[in-house]
């Protein structure tokens, strides 16, 4: 068999339309495939409308301008789709496909695990991250008080918004599914860059890429592995048995780079756009990531700040998406076999214009005063919630008479966060995971606002 009659079977799989979770028959039509129907699956959900008040790097409400999480994803979703669709119309032709795939079916794919791609994200982005692995690792905490240990312990001493993700499509969102919404394999595998479980030890620095995060719990390891098997990911043999660990579905690479696309030159024109950063430090940059004269005709002819910021990034964007899709189809026999392990935008010809974006990024705007006054926040009111609720869980689980605020917190409890009956679950993990829920998928104003209510600071009105 030819190499590229075995591409053409890994593709087929690749973008499998069967639905994780589903025993019924997938089914579609040509006006509306399987894979945008998963893209109108996500779009529907409260998990995706709840991240309009998470914030992106800047502090929400203080501009109507600046991104949040859900804008974030919308236009790393506009990113992957175009990705996608340059690499899916070379891809078809080149392996005869088109019986059983269109481009735009790579386009939407795509475009749909980056719409989901911060799905998991806690309150206050990877300061609530942060916060969450802290609160749970602390040394006579809820994880030695629960005597939880094992894979199912690492699950949260490495707590991963990746996973957090994963457990929300596939369980939280639409709970009384098997598989929660439901989503094609070749969608969830393609969300999934970090396809391994958490007690994976921290590998060096020359260790798998996909390997130094984790993307599901314990709790998801099965509807994982079925997804895994699904697209004909495999696992990967230099790991050992109980520290499950696949190769990245091929299209993750396109979705990691969107998301890396988007935060690197969208962060830069927030940042412009409320004074951190100078318009003309901003201009410099983006057009070193362009690097041709195509801007010198009509760049001349924009006056205002804003609008050339504008234009830059728009022209950078797409300079960026054809290079990236080149470099996919170049290596794509590595990236279909789990040879490559890299990340495209690392590889650009114009990796150092987009170094220096990242260091200046770090340098002033992910350090930025409002930006560090939100994770400090942040952080003290997750670790506050989590102590209110595992501490009022942990009561009620008990024996005998309840104290008071315990019984109180325990009626502001959503039913789905507990076991059967309205009782605290009897599996120690899924109880502690549970509460982890319900504090992620809080907005930042309402984990604010709870916060302040239940501490006494602010009182309902």
């Amino acid at each position: 068999m030819s190499s590229f009659s075995l591409l053409a079977q890994q593709w087929r799989a690749f973008l499998s339309p069967q639905r994780v979770g589903a025993r019924s028959k997938t089914e579609s039509s040509p006006d509306r495939s399987v894979f945008q129907q998963d893209y109108d699956r996500i779009v529907f959900c409260s998990a995706f409308r709840r991240l309009k008040d998470k914030t992106q790097v800047f502090p929400l409400a203080q501009s109507d301008y600046v991104r949040n999480r859900l804008t974030h994803s919308l236009e790393a979703s506009c990113v992957g789709r175009s990705l996608g669709a340059v690499v899916g119309r070379v891809l078809v032709e080149r392996h005869s496909l088109q019986s059983v795939l269109h481009a735009s079916d790579f386009g939407a794919v795509v475009a749909a695990a980056c719409l989901a791609h911060d799905i998991g994200n806690p309150p206050f982005g990877h300061a609530g991250e942060d916060a969450i692995r802290e609160w749970c690792a602390k040394p006579g905490g809820a994880l030695d008080r629960l005597g939880i240990e094992g894979a199912k312990r690492t699950d949260f001493e490495r707590y991963e918004g990746n996973a957090q993700g994963f457990r929300v499509l596939s369980a939280l969102q639409n709970p009384s599914n098997y598989g929660g919404l439901q989503l094609t394999a070749a969608t969830l595998m393609a969300f999934s860059k970090y396809p391994c479980a958490s007690k994976i030890e921290h590998p060096p620095k020359d260790a798998h890429r996909t390997l130094k995060k984790f993307g599901f719990f314990q709790s998801e390891a099965k509807l994982f592995r079925e997804a895994a098997h699904t697209v004909g990911m495999k696992e990967r043999a230099d790991e050992p048995s109980d520290q499950t660990a696949w190769q990245r579905h091929p299209l993750a690479f396109l979705v990691e780079a969107a998301d890396d696309i988007c935060y690197r030159i969208i962060d830069l024109e927030d940042a412009a756009r409320i004074g951190v950063i100078p318009y003309q430090e901003v201009e410099e940059l983006l057009a070193e990531v362009i690097g041709t004269q195509e801007i010198v005709s009509r760049l001349p002819l924009i006056s205002e700040p804003k609008a050339r910021i504008e234009y830059l990034r728009a022209k950078a964007i797409g300079y960026l998406v054809d290079e990236i899709g080149d470099m996919f189809l170049s290596r794509e026999s590595a990236i279909a076999s789990g040879d490559y392990d890299g990340a495209l935008l690392e590889d650009s010809r114009s990796i150092k214009a987009l170094d220096a974006i990242e260091t200046l990024s770090y340098e002033k705007i992910y350090v930025a005063r409002s930006a560090m006054e939100i994770e400090a926040a942040g952080c003290e009111v997750i670790s506050g919630l989590l102590d209110l609720f595992f501490d009022a869980v942990t009561d009620s689980a008990k024996e005998g008479p309840k104290p008071i605020r315990s019984r109180v917190l325990m009626t502001l409890l959503p039913q789905q966060f507990l076991g059967e009956h309205g009782k605290p679950d009897q599996d120690p993990y899924l109880r502690l995971l549970k509460i982890v829920d319900f504090v992620c998928g809080m907005t930042d104003s309402y984990a604010m606002a709870l916060y302040r209510r239940l501490k006494g600071i602010d009182l309902p009105t």
